[in-house]
């Protein structure tokens, strides 16, 4: 490794903790897919979420309306565009698993770890939290009727799929943000809840990835997810067109992200576990270009 690459990989964390939960999943896979069949997924998600959602302060929710008409476009581009985009790119690939997968990339809120590139990047990390609240409410709402329509009604029961979300994602995100408006957590308590996040970052990294069964689909695949994020983040920035640089910041970084794990957790329960497969590959992908794309955006903003 290169005292470059050492240097890159030094400054985003969270990037090493993923490269290696995701080495781990594809070097073990039979006891991680023990797990996934075993609710493993889900289990850790509602970890992730109410771990997430405790460190959401009030305030932060609170300065996010102050940016209300880009936080509304975003939320509502989120409900139509991006499903609609992901269907597209889906069509590169086969029928089966893998394009049920990248199918649910787009119908998933925006990426937890945004809040944390958005920081990053010197951009309103409040509007970030507030799209991140916003849209997991919105996944929650529409993400089971959307699929089956996409997915043409077949093998898709949509009153699982808005169950699961609700007691998955949904229950999570409100205790959370209960906890965290009925008392300030102390320094040590959010540390924890921060890292607790990251550890369920990094385990559901390695049990999605544990579903992986490589073939030549999967070029077709990263093409797919390629097109998806470039063209997610296109849409981003006609949306931030005209905002001050930090809500501009904010809202390319949340729309060019979705969250990997809530679209894992959607893709299994609407159709089965193999569907999780595509997720780790999007999830690597997608913080790939979210730190990279934050620090070229702190750059600009000096």
């Amino acid at each position: 490794m290169t005292a470059r690459l050492r240097q890159v990989l030094s400054g985003y964390p969270e990037l090493v903790t993923v490269l290696v939960a995701a080495a781990v999943g594809l070097g073990a896979p039979s006891p991680l897919r023990w797990l996934v069949r075993h609710q493993g997924v889900n289990a850790i998600l509602a970890v992730l979420v109410f771990a997430t959602a405790v460190t959401i302060k009030p305030e932060a929710l609170r300065r996010a309306s102050s940016a209300w008409h880009p936080l509304v476009v975003a939320l509502v581009a989120g409900a139509t565009v991006l499903p609609a985009l992901s269907w597209a790119a889906s069509r590169i690939v086969a029928a089966g698993s893998l394009r049920d997968g990248v199918m649910a990339i787009g119908l998933a809120p925006c990426e937890i770890a945004s809040v944390a590139t958005t920081a990053m990047a010197r951009g309103e990390a409040a509007l970030s939290a507030g799209v991140l609240v916003g849209s997991t409410l919105v996944t929650v709402a529409i993400a089971g009727p959307v699929l089956a329509l996409e997915a043409g009604g077949t093998s898709v029961h949509v009153g699982h799929i808005i169950v699961n979300l609700v007691m998955v994602v949904a229950l999570p995100l409100v205790a959370g943000l209960v906890v965290s408006g009925l008392r300030p957590l102390s320094a040590r308590l959010e540390h924890a809840a921060a890292t607790a996040a990251a550890v369920a970052v990094a385990v559901l990294v390695a049990l999605i990835v544990a579903e992986v069964h490589v073939s030549i689909g999967y070029l077709a695949l990263a093409g797919a997810l390629i097109i998806f994020v470039v063209a997610s983040a296109l849409l981003g920035a006609v949306i931030a067109r005209g905002s001050r640089p930090p809500v501009g910041t904010a809202i390319i970084l949340t729309t060019s992200m979705r969250d990997f794990a809530i679209a894992a957790g959607l893709a299994t329960s609407a159709f089965g576990d193999a569907a999780a497969a595509p997720l780790g590959l999007y999830g690597i992908l997608v913080l790939v270009w979210g730190t990279g794309a934050a620090g070229r955006l702190r750059r600009r903003s000096i």
